[in-house]
Order: C-alpha cells, then structure tokens, then sequence
C-alpha cells in the first residue's frame, strides 16, 4: 500500500503532537503516556498549561534534544534545564533553520476572544521534512496570516470554546486547501468526540482528513 502522506503523525492527547520522518518532533507535549525519549526538537506553541508542560518536556526530551519557544516566553526556561546551544527563540512571521529543518513561524491568536491576544506573540510552526510540508497552527482562529499559509498537511484546532469550532475550522482548511488535515483540540479539556465528525462533514471532499486523536 502506498504510504499517506500522514504518516508518521500522531495526535497523543489534546493538542501533543508527534510527528516521525526525517527527525521525530513534537508539539506541545502533555499528558504524554510512553515516555520514548525520542524528541529530536520540541516546538512549543505558548505559555498555558495544556501546551507548555515541563514534566511531560521532560519525558519525551533526550541529551541532543533541541527546544523551540516562543521569545515571550524566555523566562519559563529556567524550568527546563536546556543548554543554551539548544534552544532556539522565534517571534511570529519569521523563518528559520532548526536542526536542518526549515521551519517557519505563523502568528496564533483570538480575534475577538480574550484567551490567547495577538499582542503574546504565540505562534503555530510550518516544518518541512522530506518534502512534506506540516502546519501545526497552535490555539488559534481563522485569521489572515493562516489563510495564507501553504501546506500539505494542516493540523488545527476544533474544539470552540478557546479556538475555532468544527464549521469555522472547516472554513478555514477549504479555503487553505491543504492535501490533508488532522483535527486537534478537542474530545478531551474541550471539545466533544463528535466534533471530528462534524468538521468532516464540512469539509471539500478531495481534502483527506485522518482523525489521529489517542481517546
């Protein structure tokens, strides 16, 4: 069978993601169950608890492990213990070379809600590894800079309440129009099981959507 291009991605709870091809990389680990020690970078999306765990860091981290963080979020390091060679500070907008990984920063933010104020500068990433091209947007909403984004693979958030809900998100990916999408962000802290259900009945139909989430 040829292999999909969502391979190697998994949702492990909530908005942790793992992501295995030309390196392992995780997004905002937490509630992490196997501890593999295998990250080869950690990215970090923001400063809550859901997303920004130093006990769940340290179960996935190894002695090469290379951390990315958002700049505002530069005095939580001291919980962390990383050597300073291996953390690499970013600010939205901008791009970078990360362990040999291209990897570019998108603004993540509320446009009228007050959980996550576009003036903390939290951030999704868009990592490129053997050609394919993920978005992993973080907590945020449909908004003028991830419409602009070009991916193959989206990965956002469904679960409303402190992002988009299942009908805006579906908005969103039909007008980015990536080869697939991995719902995130709900079924657990927020969101309903349905609601990966829901999204998929608004989506275009030749966009592949693979429900990842371990429930």
């Amino acid at each position: 069978m040829a292999n999909k291009i969502t391979d190697g991605i998994a949702v492990l709870n909530h908005s942790a993601i793992r992501i295995e091809n030309e390196k392992t990389i995780y997004f905002d680990p937490f509630g992490i169950k196997e501890s593999k020690h295998d990250a080869d970078v950690i990215f970090i999306t923001h400063e809550h608890y859901d997303h920004f765990s130093p006990e769940d860091i340290a179960l996935v981290r190894k002695g090469s492990t290379k951390i990315v963080i958002p700049v505002k979020m530069k005095e939580k390091l001291h919980t962390l213990d990383f050597m300073a060679e291996a953390i690499q500070l970013v600010t939205p907008e901008k791009n970078y070379l990360i362990d040999g990984l291209k990897v570019s920063t998108v603004p993540a933010y509320n446009k009228t809600k007050p959980f996550h104020p576009k003036s903390s500068d939290y951030v999704g990433y868009i990592v490129t590894m053997q050609d394919i091209t993920y978005y992993v947007s973080g907590d945020t909403d449909a908004t003028q800079e991830s419409m602009q984004v070009h991916c193959d693979v989206a990965l956002i958030p469904i679960g409303g309440t402190y992002t988009m809900n299942p009908r805006s998100a579906s908005e969103l990916i039909n007008f980015m129009r990536p080869k697939a999408v991995v719902p995130t962000h709900y079924g657990g802290i927020v969101g309903k099981k349905s609601d990966a259900d829901e999204f998929m009945s608004y989506l275009s139909k030749d966009i592949e959507c693979e429900c990842l989430l371990q429930l």
